[in-house]
């Protein structure tokens, strides 16, 4: 029977200190980090989680770039299987692109540079991918600098190649050939991607996962690829793709210049980690028999570790302080509350339920309404798919489904009113990192709605659009 939950123990059990997980979810919170979610696994065991509400554990959340950590474990699959090697050349698997330009660019690029990050380029190639439609002929276009394997520079593109060489090899997309050997075997579901023009799965980033299969994921990798007793991902795949193939730096107190492997970052004490952008972690404690796993919306990922070394690893040795039941409280009662400072304004009737003309903006939204009722609002507004709407609460978290700017969102929303004419609408874009506030001045007949997000966003680190301001006026 595949197991689709992992076994719970209590963390004095598996000799941690419940005060050092509770310092762990304070420090979170007082340092103001907003993980979403995460899981502490010791010898096996899952020995605390947390999830701050309106966020739901049974959401896949968005990996950002630890989707290249799954990219690589594909690659080591198809290796085994005979499929490639990592010394294969990569114009090899695309003889139908290949010019005398594109071969002197890319005679020596090989699968193990694309894995380590050591193509030769100067820059990450992603940018350049999504101006084309023909991201793999766009790849093959972009200079080589460097003899690959002798300069590390982080790029995304690398790893859409890894995934192109992968369909190519097997025939299937990415997640299809994931799915018998790793999604199945460890009872992972509702994995989504995102994909290039052609179909391709981007393997650089787009997966959502939900956090206990993240944990799943670090677990496999800590057993040395082993899973209930069945060899799942060759153990010597694990040894290499975990371990330093190419040095990034020289700061002994910087976890992004220990080494990097296959897709893996090496870290300080002797771990590793699949990481994203925004708080995306996966964390493998070999020594401590250890892998936590954290989704959150962070501009400053090195804030989160820095508290996982400060806090989770002493407390998985020495001595066994600190009351379980104050930590199970504290993991029960976790939340973001919703903003609010006022119910209600008397001026809301000037601009209730009136429908205002919009003016230009990205989204091609061309008119909006709002609908201020006593216990609960609405947001309506007309775009090219129609009418639409999300709901939100005074001091409380309403969840909605609704399609913005050309995308779905599942957004938890609340609004207040912060004076007589200024109302703010917060929402929470889950299974994101993203959180949007929605500062709407109102002015007589109009009103101006600045929109702001809570990190900065780079292309092609998302696939979630910040929503343009609007403007509007009563028609």
């Amino acid at each position: 029977m595949i197991q689709t939950k992992l076994p719970r123990s209590k963390p004095e059990e598996q000799n941690v200190s419940s005060q050092s997980i509770l310092d762990f979810v304070n420090a979170l919170e007082t340092e103001e980090l907003e993980v979403h979610s995460f899981i502490v696994l010791r010898h096996g065991q899952v020995i605390a989680e947390g999830t701050w509400a309106p966020y739901d554990k049974e959401d896949p959340h968005i990996l950002n770039s630890l989707s290249k950590s799954f990219t690589s474990t594909a690659i080591g699959f198809a290796a085994f299987e005979g499929k490639l090697t990592v010394d294969d050349a990569v114009i090899s698997f695309f003889p139908e692109y290949m010019t005398e330009e594109i071969e002197n660019n890319m005679a020596n690029l090989k699968v193990r540079h694309l894995l380590s990050m050591a193509t030769g380029h100067d820059e990450d190639t992603t940018p350049y991918l999504r101006r084309s439609e023909d991201w793999v002929k766009e790849f093959f276009s972009i200079p080589v600098v460097h003899e690959p394997g002798t300069h590390f520079l982080y790029n995304t593109g690398a790893t859409y190649m890894l995934s192109a060489i992968l369909t190519k090899v097997t025939g299937m997309k990415l997640l299809d050939y994931l799915e018998p050997r790793l999604f199945k075997p460890l009872g992972m579901s509702d994995i989504t991607t995102t994909t290039c023009p052609k179909g391709i799965h981007f393997g650089g980033s787009g997966m959502r996962v939900k956090i206990e299969d993240i944990a799943k994921f670090g677990l496999l990798y800590l057993q040395k690829g082993v899973w209930e007793g069945k060899q799942i991902v060759p153990e010597h795949w694990v040894e290499e793709a975990t371990s330093k193939q190419i040095s990034n730096g020289e700061d002994e107190n910087n976890d992004w210049a220990q080494g990097y492997g296959y897709q893996f970052w090496r870290c300080r004490y002797g771990a590793y980690r699949g990481d994203g952008a925004f708080g995306q972690y996966c964390v493998v404690m070999p020594e401590q028999d250890a892998v936590i796993a954290v989704t959150s919306g962070v501009m400053d990922m090195g804030d989160i570790l820095n508290l996982v070394w400060d806090h989770l690893l002493p407390g998985m040795s020495g001595t066994l302080e600190g009351e379980q039941l104050d930590l199970e409280h504290k993991l029960a009662s976790l939340s973001y509350d919703a903003p609010m400072l006022l119910t209600a304004s008397p001026n809301s009737y000037k601009w209730s339920c009136k429908q205002f003309e919009a003016g230009p903006n990205d989204a091609s939204i061309t008119r909006f309404s709002f609908n201020f009722s006593e216990n609960t609002g609405e947001f309506t507004f007309w775009d090219s798919a129609g009418e639409q709407e999300f709901q939100f609460g005074y001091g409380e978290w309403i969840e909605n489904d609704f399609s913005i700017a050309g995308e779905k969102v599942k957004a938890a929303v609340s609004g207040t009113w912060r004076n007589r004419n200024t109302f703010e609408l917060t929402l929470r874009l889950l299974g994101t990192p993203f959180r949007d506030t929605w500062t709407c001045d109102f002015i007589n007949g109009g009103v101006r709605i600045n929109i702001s997000r809570n990190i900065w966003t780079v292309p092609g680190l998302s696939d979630t659009a910040l929503l343009p301001s609007l403007a509007g006026y009563i028609q």
